[in-house]
Formats: C-alpha cells, structure tokens, sequence
C-alpha cells in the first residue's frame, strides 16, 4: 500500500509547489545596496536565532521519543534536580547569540539609516568625493505619486527613472494622508507624511524595472497606488528625461491643485516644466495662492504669536484643502482685515453705536408672555447650629 502511495508524491506536492509559485523573493534577491544589506541583515538574525530554535526543535522530539511511556531501558532518576553544565548551555548561548544580534541591530540601525547618505555604491565600491546625488521629490497623492526632479526641471506621475550606480536622495512627503513610499528591490519603506518631509538615500545597481507602491492603507484607492522604477544607464536616463520634456505639459500651482484631486488608476504622466517652489510649498500647505505657509506661522509663533486679535484676520490663511474642494461643513468666509493708519486702529476698538443692545432700564427683564417672576419665602426653623432666618427667593 505504502508502495502505490510514493507513486502519487510529486502529485500531492505539486499544490505546495503551486502555492509557492506565486510568492515574490525580490526582498530576498534585491538591486540595490542597501536593500542588499537588509536582506543580509534578515538572514543573519534569522540564522541566529535558528541556533536556539532548531535544537530546541529536534530535543522536544527527541525526548517525546525516548521517554515515552513504553520505553522501559529509558533512565529514571526522581531525585534529580541540578545540571551544572546544563544550566551553562542553557545560559551561555542564548546570552551570545542576544548580544551577536544586538552588535549586528546597532550596526545596522547606523549604517542604513535612510537619512545617512550612500559611502558607497557596492561592496568594495565607494562612493567618489565629487559624486552629486540625484534629488528626486517624492509627493504621494491620492492615489498616485508625483515625482519632481528639480536638477531638470521636470515632473511624472506614477514612473520615476534613475541611473543604475549613482546615488540617490530622496525628499518624501504627501499632499494629505499618510503613506509609505516602497521599492522592494532598492530599499526599505519609509512614510510619506503631510507638512513633513523624509528622506532615503539609495542606490540601484542592476538595470531593469521594478515595482514601487505604497504600504500603508490611504483610502478605497490604495490597491492601485502603485508605480514603475527603471534602472537604466546614463544614456537611457538621458533618453527618459528627453522623453518628458517633449511629451510632458506644465506642472505650475493651479496644475497641481487639479491633480491633487483624488483619482485612481492614473495612467502615466510628464511634465516638461515644473513651478521651482512648488515641492517647497506642498511641502509647507501652500500650494493654493492666499494661503501662508507653515515656515510662515512658525516665524509668527517664534516672535510671539498674533494674539487672539489676529486669529480672525489668519484663518483665511490656514491650510483648508478639503473646504476649497467644495465640502459641505467647515466654516464660513472670511476676510483679511486691513488697518493701515492709526486712526483706523483706534476706530477699531471702539463699538459699534447700531450693534449696542445693552439693557439700560432697571425692570426685571421678563420673557414674551411670561409673568414676572414672583418671590416665594420660606418660613424660619431651628437647627443644632441655632434658629435659620427666613430668606427670599
């Protein structure tokens, strides 16, 4: 019986073989250095740990084994109750391989840290003093992704495109929720955050086109948030920005407000030329004309701050994208107040004659239809504290 069953072992594994058909490894065979690195940094933490596990593993079967119940050569001794070298084992390995993880964790958190720039492009490859960084401005929007080159002037929404074997600095933010810019084969995920800016430095060092997306749960749009990365050579990157310059349009403030708006499954697309300010003021909320920038408050609040005077004559200035869209709640216009001379000043403190409405008679007020109220009085009585006086109400 047994027999006849072997037959049929490639097909009862050909489901796990399925199954395991549809996994991806790119984090595990990556085209980056860094990403390399932190898949080193996987295998050596998984394989320290392996140390402790895989023995434990094999001794609970081994003991199951031996001391079951029908094995009567197996040893009985009750009365032990201490292992000298038992308790080093137990001890002294797991003490090791804690501090081996801590040395490798503590070298890692430095020498990849993602706002650390690149020293070097491979093993045995170091970065040359002069070498600039490609800057890249990353902004993820809903749900798409912008990507600026200000050292060339252009923009594309979902592909970005760099030279294999040159570093590159990227500057992270997003237009409102919170997001997590992610290219598996380049480097780890970092969070793209409104009003703030975070950084990668990373390097892709194999040609090819990988795929980029974002992590972290945006909205009903997030499964198709997704982008395309190209690793190509000096030549075909030269080639890919002369290819946004001719079919791309402009990319100015009123541009960007349209394109902010929420969308799906935007296809490819490049802009020729790209406001200089205006990763800058996406950045600080200020992209709508009118509106001041969060470096701008940050200036007011460092000297002090408006006052309760200035608050009215601000708002207009806050960041209220989801009210310009046409929301239906949030508050109503207002208007920047202007006082030039002193004389406006002193005018506007002082109240307004027609908007008085002060009570000026001494008659208790009395509501419509309503009688006046009436005084009830309560009659005295005594208390252990002495006898109460009667009061009005």
């Amino acid at each position: 019986m047994f027999r006849s069953l072997r037959r049929f072992t490639p097909f009862l594994l050909l489901p796990l073989f399925l199954l395991l058909s549809g996994c991806n490894w790119v984090v595990m065979s990556p085209s980056g250095d860094i990403a390399a690195q932190q898949r080193d940094l996987i295998i050596i933490s998984t394989v320290l740990m392996l140390i402790i596990i895989l023995p434990v593993m094999a001794l609970t079967v081994l003991f199951a084994w031996r001391y079951r119940q029908s094995n009567k050569d197996a040893p009985y001794d009750p009365d032990w109750d201490h292992s000298t070298q038992l308790e080093l084992v137990i001890w002294a390995v797991p003490l090791l391989i804690i501090i081996c993880l801590g040395a490798v964790t503590w070298m890692g958190t430095h020498l990849l840290d993602p706002y650390r720039p690149l020293d070097r492009l491979a093993e045995g490859r170091p970065v040359e003093a002069n070498t600039q960084p490609l800057d890249i401005n990353v902004v993820a929007l809903d749900w798409k992704w912008l990507f600026i080159y200000p050292e060339y002037a252009i923009a594309s929404v979902n592909e970005v495109a760099a030279p294999v074997d040159r570093p590159i600095r990227f500057n992270i933010t997003s237009s409102s929720v919170m997001n997590s810019f992610y290219v598996p084969a380049l480097a780890g995920m970092i969070y793209a955050m409104p009003g703030m800016e975070t950084k990668l430095h990373a390097v892709i060092n194999n040609p090819g086109v990988y795929e980029g997306f974002s992590a972290n749960y945006s909205g009903h749009g997030f499964s198709n948030m997704r982008f395309r990365f190209h690793g190509v050579d000096e030549a075909g990157f030269d080639e890919w920005i002369e290819n946004a310059r001719a079919e791309g349009g402009a990319l100015q403030r009123q541009d960007y407000l349209e394109l902010e708006r929420p969308s799906e499954k935007e296809p490819v697309q490049y802009f020729a030329t790209v406001d200089p300010l205006l990763f800058r003021a996406i950045l600080n909320m200020c992209v709508d004309p009118g509106k001041m920038c969060m470096s701008e408050m940050a200036m007011i609040d460092r000297g002090g701050g408006a006052g309760l005077a200035g608050l009215s004559n601000l708002l207009p200035l806050t960041y209220d994208k989801n009210i310009r869209r046409g929301a239906v709640f949030g508050p109503k216009p207002t208007f920047v107040a202007s006082i030039c001379t002193v004389e406006e000043a002193l005018a506007a403190g002082q109240p307004d004659p027609a908007q008085d409405r002060r009570v000026t008679g001494g008659a208790p007020l009395t509501g419509a239809g309503l009688p006046r109220p009436t005084r009830i009085s309560f009659p005295s009585f005594s208390s252990p504290f002495g006898a109460l006086q009667p009061s009005n109400i």
